[in-house]
């Protein structure tokens, strides 16, 4: 579709989503702001999608290109401090769109690394001293000083569940914090294997699988341990989204609070553009196919 049916199309979610969560004045005093809320969030989740995870660059990008359909966009200041003050609503919204969006009894659970900085400089870094920390990114092959995000996600790539924890944190431990609301099977690596995380689960009515290591025993037939291994490429998809069109990889804030409404607009403007393309008929997760070049 072309750029400006994108734009509507994520505003009209967004006003719809806006009117559920938000069932009283956020304001009660003071001169209403000029630029409504709907239509920051919307210029936020559009930026985000565009691949600018500034401020600054999508203030830039609408005055330039879109001020005829945003006359009341005004500084750059305020525009920055009213996407921040909003980062709450953002999390109700992406909250209600992945519960009403995202019903399936089929999860599938994984860890990514969000580095801080480089390697070489964590020692003299200033920023989230008490919270980062150093781990291994068996992927990069490669040492590296920040967080973990973990992440759920459905079948169709919708995103249920996401936190961050430092680096070194299992993976094991941070998993209950995001699944408490699912049922059904979960699916995960090889790094999620746990008798104790099994009986967790068990108890919650959740099928824990992941494929076993070479010297333990697995019952299943290999077909089963295939699709599991195939559907895992779901999540992998997801990541990769994030990373290579969303930037969620870079931190570019500089304490936990600003990195944490990054991450929210993040997620809701993947999770808005998911359910955008399942409502197109397109594939899941072909989100270059949204806007026509």
């Amino acid at each position: 579709m072309p750029i400006e049916e994108f734009i509507i199309n994520i505003y009209l979610m967004v006003e719809q989503y806006y009117k559920i969560v938000v069932t009283k004045p956020l304001r009660g005093a003071g001169y209403a702001p000029k630029l409504t809320d709907p239509e920051i969030i919307c210029m936020e989740l559009v930026g985000e999608f565009l691949n600018m995870d500034q401020d600054k660059q999508i203030w830039q990008y609408f005055t330039q290109h879109w001020q005829a359909w945003f006359p009341a966009i005004g500084s750059y200041p305020n525009f920055a401090k009213h996407c921040s003050n909003l980062w709450q609503v953002k999390k109700r919204i992406q909250d209600k769109v992945s519960e009403i969006e995202g019903r399936d009894n089929v999860h599938l659970i994984d860890g990514f690394p969000i580095p801080v900085c480089h390697y070489g400089r964590a020692y003299r870094h200033k920023n989230y001293q008490d919270l980062a920390a150093f781990s291994y990114c068996a992927a990069k092959q490669e040492k590296y000083y920040g967080f973990e995000g973990h992440l759920l996600v459905t079948l169709s790539g919708m995103i249920k569940g996401f936190t961050i924890a430092p680096a070194n944190v299992d993976e094991r431990e941070v998993a209950p914090d995001i699944t408490s609301h699912i049922h059904g099977l979960l699916g995960a690596d090889k790094g999620y294997i746990s008798p104790k995380l099994v009986q967790y689960y068990d108890a919650q009515g959740v099928d824990l699988q992941t494929p076993l290591r070479r010297n333990m025993k697995d019952d299943r037939s290999k077909a089963v341990v295939r699709r599991l291994m195939k559907s895992r490429r779901i999540v992998e998809t997801v990541i990769s989204q994030l990373s290579e069109r969303f930037n969620i990889q870079k931190v570019r804030a500089k304490d936990l609070w600003h990195l944490s409404h990054r991450l929210i607009r993040k997620i809701l403007s993947h999770n808005l553009c998911s359910v955008l393309n399942k409502q197109l008929g397109n594939p899941p997760l072909q989100f270059e196919l949204l806007i026509s070049s």
